[in-house]
């Protein structure tokens, strides 16, 4: 747990007792290669701390399979507009790898915030944070060419390589295959 406690702390110095309730009140899931946390459909109950592992969050669209963002161990991960408004998610989120994940359910989240003030900003800060990278992956997709795109993948989650096949970084990096193993091979 000390990573998850880590990270929490990167945004915010939590008092003990609201790190602790909120510790508590979390579960542990190991989940296979290729298991999903979330269906399409589904509404997404929980927000999830990847102690161990790799996920990916995906589409589909004209029957193609669109990976929306890579997430590793260290890090949040959840349908957020699922999760937030408790409504049916469009996105799939599925294990790259095997994987050991923290998890509390938004009931659970949002009944601590009644009594530890300090969890809800801390939640308003990686909110904040997730937003932010989002649009960056907006940014990322729209204003680089397809060689920057990838160089700056490997710069920033250069494991993924290892983790995700050909198909799903093209898919991600919004790029053909064949796109992709021409950089690759010119690199």
């Amino acid at each position: 747990m000390s990573k998850l406690t880590e990270t929490l702390n990167k945004f915010l110095d939590l008092e003990q007792k609201s790190l602790q309730a909120f510790l508590n009140k979390g579960n542990i899931r190991e989940v296979s290669k290729s298991e999903k946390l979330i269906s399409k459909g589904e509404i997404c109950a929980n927000l999830f701390f990847i102690l161990k592992g790799a996920v990916r969050s995906y589409y589909f669209k004209d029957d193609k399979d669109i990976t929306i963002s890579f997430s590793m161990e260290g890090e949040f991960i959840t349908s957020m507009s699922s999760f937030i408004s408790q409504s049916p998610s469009y996105e799939n989120i599925e294990a790259l790898e095997d994987c050991k994940l923290w998890h509390i359910s938004h009931q659970d989240l949002m009944g601590l915030f009644d009594t530890h003030r300090d969890l809800e900003r801390v939640y308003r800060l990686i909110l904040e944070a997730y937003y932010i990278r989002v649009e960056e992956q907006l940014i990322f997709s729209k204003f680089k060419n397809a060689r920057e795109r990838y160089e700056e993948l490997l710069q920033q989650k250069p494991e993924i390589i290892q983790k995700a096949s050909v198909g799903q970084i093209a898919s991600f990096l919004d790029m053909s295959i064949e796109t992709l193993s021409r950089i690759r091979a010119n690199l």
